[in-house]
């Protein structure tokens, strides 16, 4: 038992009073049961002594009284007819004695004075078998009466009737002795039932005593503790908790108490935080606006630059194609030169403002949110570039069925226009384009589909796997590769917006392989009747 839960100090704990009271009670089972078995064992000896010895040994001295009985009536029968057939009882009776004295005698050999009265009646029968009896039946060979006189008759009646005496005080001592042990029995039942009793009056009050003992210790305590604890609960959060009782209860006090103190404390600082964080929401709302404020200006700067900025730059170009035509023959190569520089110039400014503002408009004007097939999203994309594929000679491989995903087809049509775009653009001079579209479930990113363009280009340097998805990098030169290094940050961009994530396989070294995730839709029995019937239409 562990010592430290159950003592504390000198003061006994809740489950060391419970300890104590149960070690009582066990040990009041203990002698009830030792001394219950004793006088179960006693009643069973005195029954079993009573049933087969007094009761089976009172049924023998009958049985001895009979043949004694017997005796006496066949030589009494056989004086007064002198016919020897009188003999018979007499001798079966002898035989019938000595059966019987023999079983008596067995069951009594415990009992010294039932012994003595066996043994007094076997002496007194002898007497008057030797006096009376054995003279009487010795004449039985002379075919005449026996001749006893009256002297030895008188005798012999007197000798019989001491046996009867004898088996009087016999009977007598075998009932009182029947007697005393039913009354043996009785008082040890008694007795039994009294301690049986007194056992189960012990057992209530110490049931008594232990719901007293748990009023006392725990449920007194447990109560002034409860409702310490919800005056606390209501708000009155200075109020100091004690507790009283065993050491245990009052343990629990001190650490409900500790645990006010806590809470109040966090209470203290949660309200400092409350006043922190109102200020900051106050901040983050004025920063909030002053974003909204920025977003419409810029809002108003992509307007600006959508018309107002390309307006010059089309009246540039226009007019430097003017002053070629008009005056080309006056100018000499330089200046024909300087002309075209300034209007391949404004061409390039237009473009790459074209697609600043599509970059900027992923996610904020492009919002779509449908059911987009991935399988149409490529056929329009492949469909634009239809003629730079027959120009390349390229190739494309494609699933047979790619998955729907939720999102803008525009922009999903962008995506797959510029990867492909990108691998017919960036191919070897020596062989023709082979793009590889691959689409398989992501295993690292549940009801995520994985998706991967591979081509057979020039390939991009493992150390520029991260740059070329930053807008305007560029790997290349304008002379070598047209462009103005925006397509890939845009791909990242609507990726990104779809929830997924894109990247280039390093691993792949014969030409480039890009692979990205994204969200598919899944497969409910809802939706799985509906292509159902759209299969059943088509």
């Amino acid at each position: 038992m562990n010592t430290v839960g159950v003592w504390s100090g000198r003061r006994l704990t809740v489950q060391g009073w419970f300890y104590l009271v149960l070690t009582l009670m066990t040990l009041l089972v203990v002698i009830g049961t030792v001394i219950g078995i004793n006088l179960q064992r006693q009643t069973v000896n005195m029954t079993d002594r009573l049933l087969q010895r007094i009761q089976p040994a009172q049924t023998e001295a009958y049985r001895l009284q009979a043949a004694l009985v017997d005796q006496e009536s066949g030589i009494r029968g056989y004086t007064i007819t002198a016919d020897p057939r009188f003999l018979t009882p007499y001798t079966e009776g002898r035989r019938d004695e000595r059966n019987a004295a023999a079983r008596l005698r067995d069951l009594i050999g415990d009992r010294p004075g039932l012994l003595a009265d066996l043994r007094a009646v076997e002496k007194q029968a002898a007497d008057w078998r030797r006096v009376y009896a054995e003279p009487a039946a010795a004449s039985a060979g002379t075919g005449e009466p026996a001749a006893v006189d009256r002297r030895t008759a008188e005798r012999g009646k007197k000798a019989f009737d001491l046996v009867r005496d004898r088996l009087a005080e016999q009977s007598a001592r075998l009932d009182q002795a029947a007697r005393d042990g039913r009354d043996r029995v009785a008082h040890e039942r008694m007795v039994r039932d009294s301690v049986l009793a007194g056992m189960v009056l012990v057992f209530l009050l110490t049931g008594v005593a232990l719901a007293v003992l748990v009023r006392l210790l725990v449920t007194r305590p447990l109560e002034a503790l409860r409702g310490a604890s919800k005056r606390v609960a209501g708000g009155e959060f200075s109020y100091v908790i004690t507790g009283e009782g065993p050491v245990d209860v009052t343990a629990l006090a001190r650490d409900v108490e500790g645990m006010r103190r806590r809470i109040v404390a966090e209470l203290d600082a949660s309200q400092d935080q409350q006043e922190t964080l109102s200020r900051q929401a106050a901040d983050l709302n004025a920063q909030a606006v002053e974003l909204r404020r920025s977003n419409v200006e810029l809002e108003q700067f992509a307007y600006v630059a959508s018309h107002d900025l390309q307006e010059p730059l089309r009246k540039v170009a226009s007019f430097c194609q003017l002053l070629e035509k008009r005056y080309g023959d006056e100018l000499d190569e330089r200046g024909r030169q300087y002309i075209d520089f300034a209007v391949d110039g404004a061409k390039r400014m237009q473009v790459l403002i074209n697609d600043l503002l599509t970059f900027s408009r992923v996610g904020r004007l492009n919002d779509a949110r449908i059911e987009v097939g991935l399988d149409g999203a490529l056929d329009k994309a492949l469909a634009n570039l239809g003629t730079a594929v027959e120009e390349s000679g390229a190739r494309v491989d494609r699933p047979q069925s790619m998955p729907e995903v939720v999102g803008d087809p525009t922009l999903l049509t962008m995506l797959w226009q510029n990867l492909v775009g990108n691998a017919l653009k960036f191919r070897r001079p020596e062989a023709a384009p082979h793009v590889t579209i691959t689409c398989e479930p992501d295993p690292h990113e549940p009801g995520h589909i994985g998706l991967s363009v591979t081509d057979n280009g020039i390939g991009i340097p493992a150390e520029f796997a991260e740059k070329v998805f930053v807008i305007f990098q560029r790997l290349h030169s304008r002379d070598a590769y047209g462009g103005t290094g925006i397509g890939l940050a845009l791909c990242k961009k609507i990726v990104e917006h779809h929830g997924g994530r894109i990247w280039i396989d390093t691993a792949y070294t014969d030409g480039t392989r890009f692979r990205f995730t994204l969200p598919v839709i899944a497969d409910t029995p809802e939706r799985a009747g509906t292509h159902t019937e759209e299969k059943a239409l088509t």
